[in-house]
């Protein structure tokens, strides 16, 4: 799930709007294309009205992230999808304490990331017919001055009630949330399900630093 941060982080100046007070009402989609590029619009524009509060305090990209953000990501989905196979092998309670940690990580993550907040361009590609799928992928083009442009796909899924959220980015053909899985899959065969959620925790803690990776190192 670390995929869609990237993704959307990279999504900055698509269209910078020049006002924005409070964190945008969180609204149901049943467009996903719209989707995207709206809650894109709207967190860069977040991000560029914030600017003092951010530069006071870093820890404000959190906020930023979990109000504008989150509220767009099936985090539990991505959690799963995270967990796999260890999937069958833990409790309710571990996998409610899992995808807790693992939303709180990927907020502390995402805000990281965002530290690179610069002149990005996006562009979005063109929308296709989903009135029969389920999962779809929303390609965005993320284009900067002296580099090569990267090639992004949101992946979002339907809901039952018809709504759409994000759940996976695909950058240059590298699916970020099996990536994650990877590495989260190998932890808990050496330390426990248990000791990774507390990882987690410890990680979705920490503070930002404007100093530390950005972009794509801090995912």
């Amino acid at each position: 799930m670390k995929k869609f941060i990237y993704a959307v982080m990279l999504t900055v100046a698509a269209s910078l709007l020049p006002q924005v007070v409070a964190a945008a009402e969180v609204k149901d989609y049943k467009d996903p294309y719209q989707m995207i590029k709206e809650v894109a619009d709207q967190t860069f524009a977040r991000f560029e009205h914030d600017k003092p509060l951010i530069k006071q305090d870093p820890n404000h990209l959190k906020v930023i992230v979990r109000e504008e953000l989150l509220p767009y990501i099936d985090g539990r989905y991505a959690a799963y999808k995270v967990l796999g196979t260890n999937l069958r092998q833990t409790t309710e309670q571990q996998r409610d304490d899992f995808s807790q940690a693992f939303e709180g990580y990927l907020v502390s993550t995402y805000a990281q990331a965002f530290t690179e907040y610069s002149d990005q361009k996006v562009e979005f590609g063109p929308t296709s017919d989903f009135a029969n799928e389920k999962i779809v992928e929303v390609p965005v083009q993320i284009v900067e001055n002296g580099r090569p442009p990267i090639k992004l796909h949101f992946k979002v899924r339907r809901l039952k009630d018809d709504t759409w959220k994000a759940f996976d980015l695909v950058a240059e053909g590298i699916s970020l949330l099996n990536s994650k899985q990877t590495e989260i899959s190998s932890l808990i065969r050496s330390k426990g399900i248990d000791d990774v959620i507390s990882m987690l925790k410890d990680k979705a803690n920490a503070s930002v630093d404007m100093n530390g990776p950005k972009g794509k190192d801090a995912l």
